[in-house]
């Protein structure tokens, strides 16, 4: 019968890999257990279907039925990886036409969904002075400014680093981004220089026109730069982000916090308030409205966290007691 042939070959070529190829008993049972899933899945097209006889189609869709079982991708790509294998083998045994696995790639991974904060611990984060810190000192001032004008109008920290007080074309230098305190917006060029402009809150506002008088003692040879570093150089993004992780463990707050978890915040704070995907996509510069979808599974996230504590028929059983 055809499931007894194939269960030798898939057993003299788990002797190979013993020997001569010398694997770990732990790889050779993991190349084991992967084979068997192949058995199965041939055994369950029916007619004892002989392994030689499988085609590219079948292992397609084999791959489609672990991924409908739940599989994550990484595991399809092992098994694949060990299916081409044995076949590869299996053509130097006998006459096989084709490895059928050739060509047959895992589904890709799921990208992580992008980590936002709750929209409470979010305005504690950029409005909460640091404990044990002089809110009113020049690095305190600079910091509330540049967090509160992050997760205001979700921009990148390159975004924000290179923001100038306001726009200049002279001497060899044109702005990339700059703010405009009548208009309460701000505007940035971001990625394929592309160029927007995002409103900016009043609380925001507030915190940067409280930094522009600190800021003056700190201005030596360039003048433009928006957010100086304590040297009087442009800020750079890595001090951004040092700064900005160091505020939130201050201030007790567990996530690990980062520039780009203030924009997410942003984005998704409003797609939640407002369900406007459009405009989410165009405050935060995404080329594509696929890049801005990302928000709708945190959103659906956040009303099935809802559902599951309000509707009643959504609560678990009680154990009957």
């Amino acid at each position: 019968m055809a499931a007894e042939t194939n269960r030798a070959w898939v057993t003299a070529y788990l002797g190979s890999l013993t020997s001569p190829r010398q694997l770990s008993p732990h790889t050779v049972d993991n190349y084991g257990r992967d084979l068997a899933e192949l058995l199965a899945l041939t055994e369950a097209l029916g007619a004892n279907p002989a392994l030689s006889a499988v085609t590219h189609f079948n292992i397609r869709k084999f791959a489609a039925q672990l991924h409908g079982r739940g599989l994550s991708a990484r595991s399809i790509a092992r098994k694949l990886s060990a299916w081409r294998g044995f076949f590869e083998w299996l053509a130097q045994q006998t006459e096989l036409a084709a490895n059928p696995v050739l060509g047959v790639k895992a589904p890709k991974r799921a990208k992580p969904l992008p980590k936002a904060l709750s929209a409470d611990d979010a305005v504690r984060l950029v409005a909460e002075k640091c404990p044990g810190k002089d809110a009113a000192s020049t690095a305190q001032l600079c910091n509330r400014a540049m967090f509160e004008l992050l997760y205001s109008s979700g921009l990148r920290v390159s975004e924000l680093v290179g923001l100038d007080l306001r726009f200049a074309h002279e001497n060899g230098h044109t702005s990339a981004g700059w703010i405009d305190f009548d208009a309460h917006e701000v505007t940035v060029t971001g990625k394929g220089n592309k160029i927007r402009s995002v409103p900016v809150g009043q609380p925001a506002m507030q915190a940067v026109a409280a930094w522009i008088a600190p800021r003056a003692t700190l201005v030596k040879t360039d003048p433009h730069p928006l957010f100086l570093s304590e040297r009087g150089s442009r800020m750079s993004p890595r001090v951004v982000q040092l700064r900005l992780k160091a505020h939130a463990q201050a201030l007790g707050i567990p996530s690990d916090v980062h520039p780009h978890v203030l924009r997410h915040s942003f984005a998704s704070h409003v797609l939640q308030s407002s369900g406007d995907l459009r405009a989410v996509q165009e405050m935060l510069g995404h080329s594509s409205i696929a890049s801005t979808q990302v928000y709708t599974s945190l959103d659906f996230q956040r009303l099935a966290q809802v559902y599951d504590a309000a509707h009643p028929r959504a609560r678990k059983k009680e154990p009957s007691g």
